[in-house]
């Protein structure tokens, strides 16, 4: 029994830190753009800027990385907060805007 005890804290300790790894990483942008926001980042919809487009961005890059952060976030114009999925952490919605921009800065 004690074996038995001792290989299940294990298995749990080892579950817990894999854990904590994964909720560590780094967000994927590119992953999340494909996922939440390619639909208007790529046509246009709605007035959204499309990826890639520096003079669509260089108006809003004027402004600081801050407030197209608090602008992607707490939503801004037709674009919802977090461009309607609420389920996305602050932090990978900023990963997905960087990778938004990485053609244009």
């Amino acid at each position: 029994m004690k074996k038995l005890t001792a290989t299940l804290t294990l298995l749990a300790g080892a579950a817990a830190l894999t854990f904590a790894a994964t909720a560590q990483a780094e967000p994927d942008g590119e992953a999340i753009y494909n996922q939440a926001c390619m639909a208007c980042h790529m046509t246009g919809a709605a007035g959204a800027p499309i990826k890639g487009d520096e003079a669509a961005w260089s108006e809003r890059l004027e402004q600081g990385m801050d407030t197209l952060y608090a602008h992607s976030i707490d939503g801004i114009g037709a674009m919802p907060p977090k461009g309607g999925h609420a389920n996305l952490s602050d932090e990978e919605v900023k990963a997905a805007v960087d990778f938004m921009l990485e053609p244009v800065l």
